[in-house]
């Protein structure tokens, strides 16, 4: 049996008849109760324009649970990098960093974390960034943050502040649900996080694990391959209450994949009356397929499975449920394991 390094995966969820600002202090909440529990990371996600999820600004959450944490590392999960310019990501983390030196995360996400008009709106006046363009955003970023621009590049002389000072620069992580971030990261020398909590990708997600590793290039950020994955994990005293719970959850993931209203998280009381009126729960099916619900013993194999598929002993839990208490108490027995 693997022993696991277990990391949380917070995408600030609101429920109805809550608030986002209730959503907001709920992750800080957590990650307090997370480090506590023993878990190593707490990530933290963007999201833009959607009732569902609180966290636009995952550099200000980081700030807030770094000051309200005292050793657990904080991150993103992650910082749209399309959205933002390479120098100003630097600095962002960079000050993070000065605050809070070795407990950052900076980790980069090529998708928008928005709808394509939302996209605009974020870039506007200026043009939506060419996906392209990416690598060389990510390069240049590294530069900056590290103080490492090669000598013929067009901003060298510009140094990301605050300067050289700065302990503890952030670990810098690629994440995606395909190849092309795991190329990406393995041609770079850097770490990769693969999202299979997504529920698009579970089926060849070890395949793009192992094309990480197999193309991964030693770098003076790295020297070996470092491989994580998310889940998506509901863990409660009897598999019965964590279907219960996740009812919630199987609903929101009908109305994104189906491009149906991104509301808040119903009860499961409401959502489970929802889906039993569905003719057809086929497309919830596929996309959950992969998640791993039910009592401690239910998800201590989930997790060994999962851990055995991917080749990796680092997971990352993402858990959203209607009630507070039942994600902490899902963090809690999963700890526990």
């Amino acid at each position: 049996m693997r022993t696991l390094t277990l990391s949380v995966l917070d995408q600030s969820p609101v429920r109805d008849g809550g608030t986002a600002a209730q959503a907001l202090r709920e992750t800080v909440a957590l990650a307090q109760a997370a480090e506590r529990l023993g878990y190593r990371r707490f990530w933290v996600a963007e999201h833009h324009n959607s009732a569902m999820f609180a966290g636009t600004a995952p550099e200000i959450l980081i700030g807030q649970i770094a000051a309200n944490t005292t050793a657990i590392r904080v991150g993103s999960g992650g910082v749209m990098l399309s959205h933002y310019s390479a120098l100003k990501v630097a600095e962002t983390f960079r000050i993070l960093a000065a605050f809070y030196p070795g407990r950052i995360d900076l980790g980069l996400g090529r998708a928008p974390g928005s709808d394509p008009r939302t996209a605009v709106a974020l870039a506007h006046p200026k043009a939506v960034a060419d996906i392209q363009e990416f690598p060389g955003q990510v390069t240049d970023l590294l530069g900056f943050l590290y103080d490492r621009l090669p000598q013929e590049h067009r901003f060298t002389g510009i140094e990301a502040q605050p300067g050289d000072d700065v302990p503890g620069l952030p670990e810098v992580w690629l994440l995606g649900s395909s190849d092309y971030s795991a190329r990406l990261a393995a041609s770079l020398g850097l770490p990769f996080a693969f999202a299979d909590f997504f529920g698009t990708a579970g089926d060849y997600g070890p395949q793009v694990a192992d094309l990480y590793r197999r193309q991964f290039r030693p770098s003076e950020f790295l020297r070996e391959p470092k491989c994580s994955v998310a889940l998506h994990v509901v863990c409660a005293d009897t598999t019965e209450r964590a279907q219960q719970i996740s009812a919630s959850m199987r609903l929101m993931i009908g109305r994104i994949r189906s491009g149906g209203p991104r509301r808040p998280l119903s009860s499961p009381e409401e959502a489970a009356k929802e889906l039993a009126a569905l003719a057809d729960r086929s497309l919830i099916a596929s996309f959950t397929r992969h998640y791993i619900q039910g009592d401690p013993d239910t998800v201590r194999a989930g997790l060994q499975a999962a851990a055995e598929r991917y080749g990796t002993d680092d997971l990352i839990i993402a858990t959203n449920a209607f009630a507070f208490a039942d994600r902490l108490r899902s963090y809690e027995l999963v700890a526990e394991l």
